[in-house]
């Protein structure tokens, strides 16, 4: 079981295998990220940071990341400065940066752009989000802190609660919990519900067809776990927001460790 040289575009990209193996890296990372032990792992070694799209905890917990192993980071937040206001493609901007660096992480606006980026480049591309579409190490991040909390991840009653439609990080939250047994309610305004074919990809997954309603209580009563999306979690008392802030960060370590075959 390997991650090494691996694009990673989708969380459908990794097994329940492979996310265990994330997930048990990073709790080793931890005094790592906290600044409490010095690693050298990814000396030598740069990480380029496209960012097509603002981000603010995805970029820096990476170049935190990057920087905590002892690897360099290069790359840009929005387009302003770079050739693509000249008309360079997307194509040509990922045949270029590849040439600088041993892994790519990237966001972007357009949806299966990262999947393009990955077949076009030689060096492994990690998504950062694309789009609508897909946040894998934002759900890598989700579950840690799932499992920092609950102390499990399997078998959890699970609600996930808000723009169901829209926010990729539900695609991409949903899949991982089907395949760790997860009992998921969706709970959204009229309107905004999950797509029926992400539903369908679902149970297929785990066997077990989640529950999709518009009723609120009837979504929390039993829950474990409560997922909101576009809510600002920071502000109630005792919320576990910045807690999974700071766990991006090992996430991360142990995600560009594995790709990059250090450990």
């Amino acid at each position: 079981m390997s991650l090494k040289g691996r694009d990673i575009i989708s969380i459908r990209d990794l097994t329940k295998d492979d996310i265990e193996l994330v997930l048990n890296t990073a709790e080793k990372m931890e005094p790592y990220a906290r600044g409490e032990k010095i690693s050298k792992l990814m000396e030598g070694k740069i990480l380029e940071t496209l960012f097509f799209e603002p981000s603010t905890r995805t970029r820096l917990s990476f170049t935190s990341a990057m920087q905590r192993l002892g690897g360099a980071v290069m790359g840009f937040s929005g387009t302003s400065i770079t050739s693509i206001t000249k008309g360079e493609n997307l194509t040509d901007t990922i045949r270029t940066v590849e040439r600088y660096c041993d892994m790519i992480v990237m966001r972007h606006p357009m949806e299966g752009s990262t999947r393009l980026a990955a077949e076009v480049s030689s060096k492994p591309v990690i998504n950062a989000g694309d789009g609508g579409n897909q946040h894998p190490t934002q759900t890598l991040l989700d579950l840690y802190t799932i499992k920092k909390v609950k102390g499990k991840i399997k078998g959890l009653d699970v609600v996930l609660l808000g723009d169901l439609k829209y926010a990729r990080t539900m695609r991409s939250l949903s899949f991982a919990l089907a395949m760790f047994d997860a009992n998921i309610t969706f709970v959204s305004p009229k309107g905004l519900e999950m797509s029926k074919d992400i539903l369908t990809e679902i149970e297929d997954i785990s066997g077990k067809k989640p529950i999709q309603t518009n009723e609120i209580e009837a979504g929390l009563k039993k829950a474990d776990v409560i997922y909101i999306c576009r809510i600002q979690k920071e502000r109630f008392e005792g919320a576990k927001y910045f807690d999974q802030t700071f766990y991006g960060v090992p996430v991360r370590m142990a995600l560009l460790s594995l790709i990059s075959g250090v450990i």
